[in-house]
């Protein structure tokens, strides 16, 4: 495993693993705990004076820095005997010493996706933006704020402390200044000290025509993303590893191809509907009026949505 980064690495996100991403975690052999985190027991969608929540089914989900899950991901890899370059940058293919396979799990600007010849044209991005503010957690929940074409998610990431992300269709609106739309989470968060800086990343839905081509295959964002509005990114990759391993395993990368595209399924539509409701006040509007007053829908579409995630392999 290569990487020009040096660990632990960290990237801009929600930092909420939902339950079914532990499961698929607990899969490859990694359990998480509270201790690494801050548990969080459901979702909760306010969209001004309208809201509503939801627990999840079973367990509950794990409010992690990224930073933390990466330590946990170097150690788990170092125990399964992976051989780690770190500060080792490579500029292509040729690069790579002689392997069966090459996995280029390098995100959503992938380099090996356009050295394997599999690059795509990438659809209209949205813009993240993460902070985390020094103030315990006020819910047991992730809270999912919706603006005009905007949301922010709040996930409680440790006993004294809040992941606050924005996202939206504009590169230039950033975290503090998207606030002044949620005057009920600027009052909550006026005054309380940044406990990082601020971060940002792109985010999108697109899918590639192939994962694959002769030994190379992709997995994760390389390979094709969910937006961020869904939660399930990082529960996705675990999952399309899981499924890589099969097919090295087996020798066929067509069948790993099979199953990126089944596992991709549910989230993509998941992320289209819930993109489309954050597009179009109008459709939002009576759908969570509809969601408010009766609160067993919402509980049904999270059911399904962390449970349909975690019976797909």
């Amino acid at each position: 495993m290569a990487d020009g980064a040096v660990p632990p690495i960290d990237k801009p996100c929600g930092e909420g693993l939902m339950p079914d991403g532990l499961s698929a975690l607990r899969n490859i052999g990694i359990d998480l705990c509270e201790t690494d985190g801050h548990s969080f027991r459901g979702l909760r969608f306010i969209d001004g004076d309208i809201s509503f929540q939801a627990a999840f089914p079973e367990r509950s989900a794990l409010g992690i820095r990224r930073t933390v899950l990466h330590a946990r991901l170097v150690d788990a890899a170092a125990a399964a005997g992976v051989r780690m370059l770190w500060d080792t940058p490579i500029a292509g293919l040729a690069d790579v010493p002689a392997a069966r396979w090459i996995v280029g799990a390098d995100g959503f600007h992938s380099r090996v996706r356009r050295w394997a010849g599999l690059a795509a044209s990438l659809p209209a991005q949205r813009y993240g933006f993460r902070i985390h503010y020094s103030i315990p957690p006020w819910t047991n929940h992730m809270e999912v704020y919706w603006g005009v074409r905007r949301q922010i998610y709040v996930t409680p990431i440790r006993s004294g402390e809040v992941c606050v992300a924005l996202v939206s269709r504009n590169p230039h609106l950033r975290l503090e200044e998207a606030l002044a739309e949620f005057p009920r989470l600027s009052a909550r968060l006026a005054g309380r000290s940044h406990a990082s800086p601020e971060r940002g990343a792109v985010t999108a839905n697109y899918r590639l025509p192939r994962v694959w081509r002769g030994n190379v295959a992709l997995v994760g964002d390389a390979s094709g993303a969910v937006d961020a509005i869904t939660g399930e990114g990082l529960c996705l990759a675990f999952q399309q590893a899981l499924a890589l391993a099969d097919a090295l395993v087996a020798g066929d990368l067509a069948r790993y191809q099979a199953a990126h595209r089944r596992l991709a399924r549910r989230p993509t539509r998941m992320s289209n509907l819930l993109l489309a409701m954050g597009r179009y006040r109008w459709l939002r509007a009576p759908a969570f009026r509809t969601l408010a007053a009766a609160p067993g829908i919402f509980r049904s579409m999270l059911r399904f949505h962390v449970c349909a995630a975690g019976a797909a392999r």
